[in-house]
């Protein structure tokens, strides 16, 4: 049975793309065939993983302009792993999802039954925000998990964000699943760090996830390299990294 996952928080820089991507590797390592769909504007995903510009991306599946299985591509360099992009070819789907979007707000919906007979794991990629975009792909989702950082404010966003959430599932009548939470760039040895990791597990409501700080992530982004594969000087992810990882992809997938 197809599961499909997506990664999300109204804030910036909490390393979303970097989860997802991973977790999608991750899921293709342990022999399920995935689909990263990359939501975001930006493209961040779809640059991380191709290394030529696709033909078509996800903005002209869902004008009717392709048909999905000729937008996917195979990521290179790992099994079972596949992507739908978006490479910003004009803005393309921040023109669509400003302009047409709102008179189709089931249109992931429907793209993800679609592909749900072929790929076992599905994993939504979406920029920071709230806007007309994203709700469609978390309506889309079986599952959205929250990454964020262990900073002051963290545990306020995410509250925020809990709130919008049940907004979004009331107004379009979803039951998407919301109980986890990944700490990410998370440093034992800082006080702070523990004590937001504390303050999340005792609000009783998540199941928390840790991801420690790595460097091999940027270094794996800038060569176009799956991170759990890729080794700078002979030295791959951290072992506690990896770790981390498989938990969280046990935990996502089969719990």
């Amino acid at each position: 049975m197809s599961k499909t996952v997506a990664f999300h928080l109204q804030k910036g820089g909490v390393g979303k793309t970097t989860i997802s991507g991973t977790v999608a590797c991750q899921s293709a390592l342990e022999g399920f065939d995935t689909l990263i769909v990359d939501c975001d504007p930006q493209g961040n995903i779809s640059s991380w993983f191709l290394d030529e510009t696709p033909k078509f991306e996800l903005a002209d599946v869902l004008q009717g302009k392709c048909f999905v299985y000729d937008a996917i591509l195979p990521v290179k360099g790992i099994e079972r792993l596949s992507v739908l992009p978006t490479f910003g070819i004009g803005g393309t789907l921040k023109v669509y999802s400003e302009t047409k979007l709102a008179d189709e707000p089931y249109v992931l919906q429907d793209l993800i039954t679609e592909v749900s007979n072929r790929y076992e794991h599905i994993i939504l990629d979406l920029s920071p925000g709230l806007g007309r975009l994203e709700r469609s792909a978390l309506i889309a989702s079986d599952e959205i998990v929250t990454p964020m950082t262990p900073e002051v404010f963290s545990l306020d966003g995410l509250e925020i964000f809990i709130d919008e959430l049940a907004r979004i599932k009331k107004n379009m009548r979803s039951n998407v699943k919301h109980n986890k939470i990944i700490i990410n760039s998370f440093d034992e040895r800082i006080r702070q760090h523990r004590d937001i990791y504390t303050a999340a597990e005792e609000s009783g409501r998540f199941k928390v996830f840790k991801i420690p700080v790595d460097p091999l992530f940027r270094k794996a982004q800038e060569a176009n390299k799956i991170p759990q594969l890729y080794k700078v000087r002979g030295r791959g992810l951290k072992p506690v990294t990896v770790q981390a990882f498989k938990e969280l992809d046990y935990y996502i997938w089969r719990s």
